[in-house]
């Protein structure tokens, strides 16, 4: 890895989205400094992504921006996806999103839906790590284990070599990163080519009073974009595209009888991809978001996973670098998120499979001329977006996660979960969710260290003394509220960065240093 760099960063994150914003967010929060690279000149003008759900919510509340999020959003009421023949027609089929429609008991955070160009200056304002615009990843080479060298071209075509201790890939499902590390990927691959037309009409009159996220058409389908206004229609992308009358195949999808004139304001031609990279690690790269697994939309589930990734990974890459965990922890990160990337994948496939087949049941009602009025049954009951399983539910085997005896942990439920979440405390799931007597969440103890949550704080205070280097705190838990945790008056929970428990104790052993061991084989 000889020769000159012109730049030396902890951490270099690739790519501008949701995923490579939060990243750096993160990274600033755990104190590490990074630089981040994005080939196009500004953020997306697109909205794209519309969905954050209720984990992603947690995960931006702990940095401080939910609130700001969920003011751009929309209401509530919007957490619902309709069916409809035409989009002035009524509905024959709807289903809400669980955990965006309302709240849930589960989470003190409410998903909402908002366009990804409301997401991203929210997220680009939040942190003051170096960004470039414009810049474009054209090599990487990695060396002696000191760091990868990255080879970056600026719009006016200048090179530079930017040498960086670990590199994160969030550049979406054609990723320069995964193309360069030489990693495959398996699945389905490329579905079908789509397009997004961005326009203004009044559509108020038929949607203001049956508000959705997303309104599906035998004609594509139609999405506000802003409280304020706007809207998107997506649909196969027509065979003559230089040729195409992107405001008379909108009109056309809304219908003659409609009476309305779109205004085009962009138009996007896009792939929906179906697949998982083989490896999310290659040395000191890694792999995140859409490069890491790109899944079709229905169901919202791909920004927010790339969100959990990096959640993940980037309090193991603050510590290594900043000396309290060894170098293999970042390993943990594939081993914890490949398998949750294939279960988001079945699922995304499986919502798109629900969404083809009731409306493949619409038209067999229509041609059996059955009234139109009549309406058909949904085939999926209350599991459509009914995804808490899997957004709230993932657990994961690692040697980041402990039992309460030091052991590898083998937690219940942690291979496959369903739509539904069962609450658990143990190690390697999601820390649930309980109001503490302050009103606070339990949730809200949690941050940028270990939290010791516990009954009987001062024993295991004492340990914290003895737990150098490690970043720990130690949060009191009610004794009436230890219950629902399965803890006992002197058992504790250790939570990682990420909110999922790394070990757990039902008593605080009299002297030792079982914290001090946990954390040390936590961290590797």
């Amino acid at each position: 890895m000889g020769g000159a760099v012109d730049a030396e960063v902890a951490v270099l994150v690739v790519g501008g989205g949701p995923v490579g914003l939060t990243a750096r967010v993160l990274l600033e929060r755990w104190g590490v400094p990074s630089l981040l690279v994005e080939r196009h000149r500004e953020l997306s003008p697109f909205p794209r992504s519309r969905l954050v759900n209720v984990r992603s919510m947690e995960i931006y509340r702990q940095l401080g921006l939910a609130d700001r999020i969920a003011a751009r959003a929309f209401a509530p009421e919007y957490g619902r996806v309709r069916f409809r023949d035409t989009l002035h027609g009524p509905d024959f089929a709807s289903a809400a999103m669980v955990g965006v429609h309302e709240p849930v008991p589960e989470s003190p955070e409410v998903g909402v839906v908002t366009s990804q160009d409301r997401l991203e200056p929210v997220l680009l304002g939040a942190a003051d790590s170096e960004v470039r615009f414009g810049a474009e990843l054209t090599g990487l080479a990695e060396g002696d284990g000191a760091g990868v060298v990255a080879t970056v071209v600026d719009e006016r075509g200048a090179e530079s070599r930017v040498r960086a201790r670990f590199v994160v890939g969030a550049d979406g499902a054609n990723s320069t990163v995964r193309r360069l590390l030489g990693v495959g990927t398996g699945g389905p691959g490329a579905l079908a080519d789509f397009t997004t037309v961005v326009f203004d009409a009044d559509l108020d009159r038929w949607c203001a009073r049956q508000p959705a996220g997303v309104y599906f058409t035998a004609h594509g389908s139609f999405a506000p974009l802003y409280p304020e206004g706007g809207w998107a229609w997506f649909g196969p992308t027509p065979e003559d595209v230089a040729g195409a009358d992107w405001a008379g195949l909108v009109a056309r999808a809304l219908g003659p009888e409609a009476g309305v004139r779109a205004e085009v304001r962009r138009v996007q031609h896009w792939v929906m991809n179906a697949f998982v990279a083989d490896r999310f690690r290659h040395g000191r790269v890694l792999l995140a978001g859409d490069a890491a697994h790109a899944v079709p939309i229905m169901g919202g589930l791909g920004m927010n996973a790339g969100v959990a990734d990096v959640h993940n990974l980037c309090w193991k890459l603050a510590g290594v670098l900043r000396g309290w965990a060894g170098p293999g922890l970042p390993g943990t990160y594939e081993t914890e998120r490949l398998p949750v990337a294939h279960r988001t994948l079945r699922q995304a496939v499986a919502n798109s499979r629900l969404a083809i087949e009731v409306q493949s049941r619409r038209r067999e009602r229509l041609r059996s001329g059955e009234a139109e009025t009549a309406g058909t049954e949904p085939p999926w009951s209350e599991a459509y977006f009914a995804q808490l399983g899997l957004v709230l539910g993932v657990a994961y085997r690692s040697a980041a996660v402990l039992d309460g005896y030091g052991a590898g942990a083998d937690p219940a439920g942690a291979g496959e979960p369903g739509t539904e979440y069962v609450p658990t405390a143990l190690p390697g799931h999601r820390m649930p969710h309980l109001r503490l007597a302050d009103g606070r969440s339990s949730l809200d103890a949690l941050g940028e260290w270990f939290t010791v949550l516990t009954p009987d704080p001062e024993p295991w205070e004492r340990q914290t003394s003895a737990a150098s280097p490690w970043p720990v705190r130690v949060g009191p838990l009610p004794a009436g509220q230890a219950g629902p945790y399965g803890l006992g008056t002197r058992g504790a929970l250790l939570v990682r960065p990420d909110g999922h428990i790394g070990a757990r104790w039902d008593d605080c052993p009299d002297g030792g240093a079982v914290l001090r061991d946990a954390l040390g084989a936590i961290t590797g």
